[in-house]
């Protein structure tokens, strides 16, 4: 509607179409047929790689669980705030309902605000139950973290008779960068020269699509598990509360190293 055309309230002429009018151009896009032509014209150019990619994710994962010596990990970081609360639901009683306190650091605590850390989740096969490899960091995740803990966990599979680590993770900047990707083509290289070791296959999943990564919902159980209603938990209280939910070490964190990638 025109607010400036002449007349309060009405349209201003020959310019708007008449009601049924679109669709009924064979160029409208909107129109019958429409769609098949746009296929049509498009149809000489490549498709999109998600199909194969999706294709080698779905290989990979059935060789991880069927062959021998190999290990199925999905792998993620998350962030164990000490102040936020997750959302959470429980049963209590209707004169004592459960609140969950918003927490303040005081300006001389020395903890950080939030730990971050490293975790990969290895599904269960017929040697070995689920468990999560988990590492926390100084720091937040960086290229040379990631291959620190790739390393590490290279290491805790070898030890364990493991040849071959199908990885499943997102598309984080840490994940796809460069120093990433030639660290993970040098490791397997040696791997193979060396005819010992686990070599990595990593895998990216689509863009955006946590639900497919397995070790998310392990993340927010546990943030749930280890809340603290009413008191501020210390970092190394609050690492410890995670570990024993994951059942899993808490092992030394990994450090910040001098030069980040």
């Amino acid at each position: 509607m025109d607010l400036a055309a002449r007349g309060r309230g009405r349209l201003r002429r020959g310019t708007h179409a008449r009601a049924g009018e679109r669709g009924d151009h064979p160029g409208d896009p909107g129109a019958a047929g429409g769609a098949l032509a746009a296929g049509q014209a498009l149809d000489h150019q490549p498709r999109p790689g998600v199909r194969a990619k999706k294709s080698r994710r779905d290989r990979l994962i059935e060789l991880a669980q069927t062959q021998p010596g190999w290990a199925l990990g999905f792998q993620d970081e998350t962030w164990w705030s000490r102040l936020a609360q997750p959302n959470l639901s429980a049963w209590t009683d209707e004169d004592h309902p459960l609140r969950l306190v918003e927490q303040t650091a005081a300006k001389a605590d020395p903890d950080p605000k939030a730990l971050a850390c490293y975790g990969l989740l290895l599904r269960p096969d017929p040697a070995t139950p689920e468990r999560v490899l988990l590492r926390f960091v100084d720091g937040r995740p960086v290229s040379a973290l990631t291959t620190a803990y790739l390393a590490w966990c290279a290491e805790q599979l070898a030890a364990q008779g493991r040849r071959v680590l199908v990885l499943i993770w997102d598309n984080a900047a840490w994940h796809g960068s460069r120093a990433v990707r030639a660290w993970l083509r040098a490791h397997n290289q040696q791997v193979k020269r060396d005819g010992t070791g686990v070599r990595i296959l990593a895998c990216a999943l689509p863009v955006k699509s946590p639900w497919l990564n397995a070790i998310e919902p392990k993340w927010t159980h546990t943030k749930q598990q280890i809340v603290e209603p009413d008191r501020l938990l210390p970092a190394q209280e609050l690492a410890d509360r995670v570990c024993d939910a994951l059942a899993c070490p808490h092992e030394p964190h990994l450090p910040v190293p001098k030069k980040v990638a």
